[in-house]
């Protein structure tokens, strides 16, 4: 089978919810992205044979997300491209099936990735009224909190299930606040030591009388601290320990990577990233659906001779702290690291509690930044995973291709 590459790697800036990307359409920052990694490739437009989109919150954008980004961003007609939905997992589940696709040999060149606008999402009103209604009030629904914040089995809001594992794995609140406190920390220091300045494409947003590039991650807060964290009240349960502020956020953006096969990489004269050492998939009890990284990893590690001990870099997407800490306390226990190991290595420019979670496009983000900083920091082995609605979870692991050079 043939060896996949990852030969560009793209973000947009994340934008807070109704924030500087609300105005933009997923469509247009979404084609932003795949426009910049075409450019950057010097890749023809006709000679990508797939486009691949992570996205959740499609209800009202229009027919076919996927296809608008692929057309806007000048990929022929005779392209196709289609779209995932896999909750939380999507950006990285596109990156995984244009994986499997080269591998079979269908594909050469794949752009995959999310893209998402939380700010955008809709209402829903009920199906019955296709019928008519003679009289009485109907409920409408938040699109957003219907279908992809709240567990379809147990009518569950993602934040409970995080309640459920701090209740369960004993994660107080004091735990779940100095991790977010990391997160911001971190987040804060990459963006002003222009750590991602390399990994975002910049955004046009347009107003009447002007425009402005939005380049710039805008949810970390740098206002907050420990003390104020404290005062918080609980945000789904009370008695609770998640809240706002140890929460990941409300977010707009789209990530995308271009994979291309070995032949590709030398037909194309293309310089890798690095290449898809495996990738793995798993399942949990939905009502702990935080906990879904812990058998996506596992999976992903079953398909090579790597230990845990092996990977030098991780992004593991931070939905909640309590999530997130439920993950690393089960990773400790099953492959016998400690806490500080996992710490040191994970998430070192900050999570999604501190840069946000826009759901579709979050599991290419954190490939896209994994990438970057293996890149910079000169690592070998790096590995993204993430947890899902529904009980799921996936990985990917990577390894620098710069480093062989």
């Amino acid at each position: 089978m043939e060896k996949v590459y990852i030969v560009a790697a793209k973000r947009t800036a994340i934008g807070k919810f109704l924030g500087s990307l609300s105005t933009v359409p997923v469509s247009a920052f979404g084609a932003t992205v795949v426009e910049s990694i075409l450019s950057e490739t010097k890749v023809k437009a006709s000679d990508v044979d797939e486009v691949i989109v992570g996205n959740v919150l499609m209800a009202g954008q229009l027919q076919g997300v996927a296809r608008q980004i692929s057309v806007n961003a000048g990929i022929p007609y005779e392209v196709p491209a289609y779209g995932v939905n896999m909750i939380c997992g999507s950006g990285m589940k596109a990156v995984m099936n244009g994986f499997d696709s080269i591998r079979v040999g269908n594909a050469e060149i794949i752009i995959a990735g999310g893209a998402e606008s939380m700010s955008g999402a809709g209402f829903i009103i009920p199906a019955t009224i296709r019928n008519g209604t003679k009289m009485a009030d109907f409920n409408v629904k938040d699109h957003m909190i219907t279908d992809a914040l709240t567990d379809a089995f147990s009518n569950l809001h993602m934040g409970i299930t995080a309640e459920n594992i701090a209740k369960d794995l004993e994660i107080d609140r004091e735990e779940q606040d100095a991790l977010s406190i990391q997160s911001q920390e971190r987040a804060i220091n990459a963006i002003d030591n222009g750590k991602f300045k390399d990994e975002i494409v910049p955004i046009e947003v347009k107003f009447k009388k002007f425009s402005k590039m939005f380049e710039e991650d805008e949810f970390p807060n740098r206002e907050t601290s420990l003390e104020k964290l404290s005062f918080l009240r609980p945000a789904f349960q009370n008695p609770g320990t998640v809240t706002a502020g140890n929460a990941s956020g409300i977010n707009d953006g789209a990530a995308f990577v271009m994979l291309a096969s070995e032949s590709a990489v030398k037909k194309y004269n293309l310089k890798p990233l690095v290449e898809i050492v495996a990738v793995g998939q798993g399942g949990v009890n939905p009502a702990k659906m935080g906990l879904g990284p812990v058998p996506a990893i596992k999976s992903a590690l079953s398909r090579t001779e790597l230990k845990l001990k092996d990977i030098e870099l991780f992004e593991l997407n931070e939905a909640f702290a309590a999530q997130a800490l439920g993950v690393r306390q089960l990773l400790c226990q099953q492959h016998n690291v400690t806490p500080e190991w996992i710490n040191e290595r994970c998430n070192v420019n900050g999570g999604a509690i501190a840069l946000g979670h826009p759901v579709g496009a979050s599991g290419c983000r954190i490939i896209v930044t994994l990438i970057h900083e293996m890149l910079r920091s000169k690592k070998e082995l790096g590995l993204a995973s993430l947890c899902i609605g529904g009980g799921m979870g996936t990985a990917i692991i990577v390894k620098n291709t710069k480093l062989n050079i």
